[in-house]
């Protein structure tokens, strides 16, 4: 297990940039616009009665009501979760190419012939490079995303101080620490919704001679275009599009933050008007009602399968 966590631990410090960095120069970008726009909206405010906050439902004004103030609270809620759902979207982005290399740069700069003259199995490589992209990456951009978040509506808070509004009503009306649990306890369906993604990087990282990125996105779109042309020409019974939605955009796309929710129960909101309610209605057990969808676990096990071929190429895979 101790090796496991250096081997985890070394994946980190040899991508720091893109675990890292990636996310904190994001949140930084997103602070300095949403700084800007916030001024902005101060200015117009100014000239036309009252910042609008909340999708145009609230006012910061020093008269505002506990509804007012709930709804203010329930914004900063949904700005939390926007703000890590950015950040995890540019994380996904550096987790795809990550997988990409992963396997295949040691290769090419033969450094591999170093690691496997370590009493290191293949098989604790690849699982180490698999939890550093499904669960240590989306565990950082988490972080990062809630305190960006925080900040942004510190910021938010003093220009209602501004307004005559108490920063600490403000501040707690909101939910931070149930917006934190809830994008932690997401992460292991994140994992497990993004394994066939993972798999099909890892097993073209592992295989390909040459340029995976073009293997990893070629085999999957040629695949779905050969489907669709035989769908088109009748010679087959095939849906194109249950194959562009079940098989392209899994091997793909299951990297996109909250994909899953598709294959969630049907969403029943009591009070569209009330982002509140909005909130309550994404809670855990939603999110989670995904795992009763037969399309993740098949998934699941697809992914598993091809990390069992990138483990394998891994250790047989002679180009010496």
């Amino acid at each position: 297990m101790k090796t496991f966590y250096w081997l985890v631990k070394r994946e980190f410090w040899e991508h720091k940039g893109g675990f890292f960095w990636a996310p904190v120069v994001t949140g930084i970008v997103f602070l300095v616009l949403n700084g800007m726009g916030i001024v902005l909206g101060e200015v117009f405010g100014r000239r036309f009665g009252g910042l609008q906050f909340g999708g145009g439902n609230v006012h910061l004004q020093s008269d505002m009501s506990l509804a007012d103030l709930r709804n203010a609270g329930a914004g900063i809620d949904i700005m939390l979760y926007a703000v890590a759902a950015i950040i995890l979207g540019v994380t996904a982005i550096v987790v795809f190419f990550y997988c990409l290399g992963a396997l295949y740069d040691d290769r090419r700069d033969r450094s591999i012939l170093f690691w496997k003259s370590l009493p290191l199995s293949d098989s604790s490589t690849v699982l180490s490079k698999l939890a550093s992209a499904a669960l240590l990456a989306p565990a950082i951009s988490i972080v990062v995303g809630v305190i960006v978040g925080l900040v942004l509506a510190m910021f938010l808070a003093v220009v209602a101080l501004v307004h005559g509004i108490n920063l600490w009503t403000l501040l707690m009306a909101a939910h931070p620490f149930r917006v934190v649990g809830t994008l932690v306890l997401l992460i292991p369906l994140y994992a497990i919704w993004a394994l066939p993604t993972l798999g099909w990087l890892l097993l073209c990282s592992a295989w390909a001679k040459s340029k995976p990125f073009l293997w990893a996105i070629a085999l999957p779109v040629g695949s779905g275009v050969i489907v669709s042309w035989f769908g088109l020409m009748g010679v087959l019974n095939l849906s194109s599009d249950w194959y562009w939605k079940n098989v392209v955009s899994r091997l793909l796309g299951s990297l996109i933050p909250g994909s899953w929710v598709g294959n969630a129960s049907p969403l029943v909101i009591s009070d569209h008007s009330d982002p509140s309610a909005m909130l309550n209605s994404l809670d855990l057990a939603y999110h989670y009602s995904a795992l009763a969808s037969p399309s993740l676990w098949i998934g699941a096990i697809a992914g598993i399968a091809m990390i069992a071929g990138a483990i394998w190429f891994r250790r047989w895979r002679d180009e010496s």
